[in-house]
């Protein structure tokens, strides 16, 4: 019931008025001692015998260990004086556990059970007053108690330590410590138990007690959660989908099963229910969630939309407002752990200055919004349906400033030029990050263009470096997806996306789809011609990689063609030493089968870089494949060992481009007699291709080939 300003009465009771969503009536009887509905004991719904809860769980999924750990605490060998701390993230289900040992302790364990909403001084004073009176405490006490001529707190676990019958004392909803502390009202007593429900999970505030920490639920308890509530609405692995969505948070899936239960006209399935979460026309998944509330009126700690306020007002009060920036900047990002080194440097400006970065994140810590992640690499969690929720409630001319503070902190971890074959174990991390903001922005169109290109832009650069890490099924995926949502806000041809479009073709090469690639790199040589001009250095890249697409599947006279325009265009914009230019003339060189040029650019390259460069390696490498397919493999066989163990050296034995070498050099090995070394490489090859590549891939399959000649030679 909604506190408000209502009151009731009952026989001789004083009305108590609570702040939040309970009523409490203290009474001035004393009588038989037992559960709820005993005799002699007003047993109504705004007792404290009764817990103030929203929606009752019909079954408590998971929390096994937890509530064995809870039960015992309340059974027949339990000493008491002891008080238990449930923490976790608002919606996850704190106060179902709490009224779950409530309905034990004082069913099967016989014991008296007392609820009381400790969620603001006025609300928790009130419900402890109630029940000192409830164990006994006169008219005269209670009178004095109110008018301060005697200690409150002292009142209540006077009588609570003297009470005739062992208890469970439920403190629901302490969200601020505070509150109990400065009353002194948690204590502990021989005769009973305390449970208490909070966000706060600083230790600190909570000595001697026991915490324990209350999280989402495994997949397939949270899957059981929505058939509970809406049995014919689908399958299990139809409410599993929607669990996942909902990331198994116990208050966001409570919502959707009451949605689904409760429809009349046209219910959803399950399946659409999931498909409107993620966007439907005109659908705000956040409001469809609330929509599940028993009634419009619901408590706003039952919604998701306003559930997690009651934390960020907490954390204002205690001087932290930085800590609501901080967290309306994670929700730029996904649910997904997130490596810390990416809040690096953060600074917004007096809303979140770089030296106020660290007490806000521990803010968001010891209010369970976030949490750490244990791990090799330390990362923050927060829910998904948090961030959606916080989001929505960024106001509009805020979005800009935060979307491109969250691009700008992606940019700063990845490297501008990725090293080939290096692989920074945080670059994985990073990509469900990177694309959930980019789907934020493009969704949200309160966030301007130039935001959506800087974070295109960023999404750009962690493609680069995953696949120069040689992950090119990631790179594939991040490039696809990425490519997709810029377009729904940039265009098909706006060059974001067409970059992003050509690091799809090129992640489609290596994967060995080559006819993919090639449609690719011819769509977006087009589109780069029409929006920036034949001799644009967007417009000469697209050629080049349209030409190798093309040599791969025997366009080999077009493939010339186009890595010869590629060469040319660069030279004259760029210069011929330039590293752009390098490249492309490299391409001549392997395309074209040029000697000469392969001579003159492995000069150039060693000169201008050094011998371990990797444009100097990939010069070496074009160079003796030159002159192998000239029939020049006593010439090549110097250069190709010296090629591959330069690779090798500097990428790893598996690297692609190291085992494309190792390829080569078992090759020229083989055609100038020296079988046994050509067999022992050939052997690596495949090794080294079905690990990295696949068997099905089809440099695998060439080298399986080449193996089995030599075998049979």
């Amino acid at each position: 019931m909604n506190g408000g300003n209502d009151a009731r009465a009952d026989g001789g009771g004083r009305v108590y008025q609570a702040s939040g969503d309970q009523h409490i009536i203290e009474h001035h009887h004393h009588g038989p001692e037992g559960g709820p509905g005993t005799a002699g004991v007003w047993s109504g719904l705004d007792s404290v015998r009764w817990p103030s809860v929203g929606r009752a769980p019909a079954v408590l999924r998971d929390r096994t260990e937890l509530m064995e750990r809870l039960r015992a605490s309340v059974g027949p060998d339990a000493s008491g004086s002891q008080v238990y701390v449930l923490h976790g993230l608002g919606g996850c289900g704190k106060t179902a556990v709490a009224y779950t040992l409530f309905q034990y302790a004082t069913g099967p364990a016989g014991r008296i059970g007392l609820w009381v909403n400790a969620s603001d001084t006025a609300s928790l004073r009130t419900g402890m007053l109630a029940v000192a009176a409830d164990r006994g405490a006169n008219e005269g006490e209670l009178t004095a108690a109110r008018s301060g001529l005697r200690a409150a707190a002292d009142l209540v676990w006077d009588h609570l330590d003297r009470s005739d019958h062992p208890w469970l004392l439920v403190l629901d909803n302490a969200d601020d410590p505070a509150v109990l502390r400065d009353g002194g009202w948690l204590r502990t007593s021989p005769r009973g138990t305390v449970l208490v429900t909070t966000r706060q999970a600083a230790r600190h505030w909570w000595p001697g007690a026991e915490l324990l920490q209350v999280g989402v639920l495994p997949k397939a308890d949270a899957a059981q959660v929505l058939c509970d509530l809406a049995p014919e609405a689908g399958t299990v692995e139809e409410a599993e989908a929607v669990a996942e969505r909902l990331g198994r948070l116990p208050l966001a899936l409570t919502l959707a099963g009451g949605f689904l239960a409760h429809q009349v006209i046209d219910p959803w399935t399950m399946t659409e229910y999931g498909r409107n979460l993620d966007g439907g026309p005109g659908v705000d998944p956040i409001d469809l969630l609330d929509q599940g509330a028993l009634s419009a009126g619901a408590d706003s700690r039952h919604l998701v939309s306003s559930t997690w306020q009651f934390s960020l007002n907490a954390l204002v009060a205690q001087g932290l407002p930085e800590s609501v920036t901080l967290l309306r900047l994670l929700a730029c990002w996904s649910g997904d752990p997130l490596p810390l080194s990416l809040l690096s440097g953060v600074d917004m400006g007096d809303a979140l200055p770089r030296r106020r970065v660290e007490v806000a994140l521990r803010g968001l810590l010891d209010q369970s919004l976030t949490e750490i992640v244990p791990g090799g690499i330390r990362c923050l969690r927060t829910h998904g349906v948090l961030l959606d929720s916080v989001w929505r409630g960024v106001p509009a001319e805020q979005r800009d400033a935060l979307a491109l503070t969250a691009a700008s902190q992606l940019l700063s971890v990845l490297p501008e030029v990725p090293e080939r074959g290096e692989a920074d174990p945080r670059t994985p991390l990073l990509a469900p990050h990177a694309l959930g903001l980019l789907r934020r922005v493009v969704v949200d169109r309160a966030v301007g263009r130039e935001a959506v290109e800087a974070v295109a832009g960023a999404v750009l650069r962690l493609a680069v470096a995953v696949h120069r890490s040689g992950d090119y099924a990631a790179a594939l995926t991040i490039a696809d997806e990425a490519a997709t949502l810029g377009a729904q806000r940039l265009g098909q041809e706006h060059l974001a996306v067409l970059r992003l479009r050509a690091r799809r073709g090129r992640a489609l090469y290596r994967l060995g789809r080559f006819a993919e690639a090639e449609a690719v790199h011819r769509q977006v040589l087009e589109g780069c011609e029409r929006v920036s001009g034949p001799l644009s250095l967007e417009t000469l890249e697209s050629c080049l990689y349209l030409s190798r697409a093309c040599w791969q599947v025997n366009k080999t006279r077009e493939a010339i063609e186009l890595t010869q325009r590629a060469a040319q265009g660069r030279t004259e914009v760029l210069g011929p030493l330039h590293p752009l230019t390098l490249v492309a003339r490299a391409s001549v060189v392997e395309i074209a089968e040029d000697l000469a040029a392969g001579r003159l650019l492995a000069e150039d390259c060693r000169r201008e870089f050094g011998a371990d460069h990797p444009l100097t390696l990939t010069a070496d490498l074009d160079y003796a494949f030159a002159l192998t397919q000239a029939g020049q493999s006593a010439e090549a066989l110097p250069i190709a060992r010296e090629a591959f163990a330069g690779h090798e050296r500097v990428f790893g034995p598996t690297y692609p481009v190291t085992l494309a070498c190792r390829a080569l050099l078992s090759r020229v090995l083989d055609e100038v007699g020296l079988r046994a070394e050509a067999l022992e490489h050939a052997e690596a090859v495949v090794d080294g291709r079905m690990e990295v590549l696949g068997p099905e891939h089809p440099w695998t399959r060439i080298s399986q080939e080449r193996l089995a000649r030599f075998r049979g030679a």
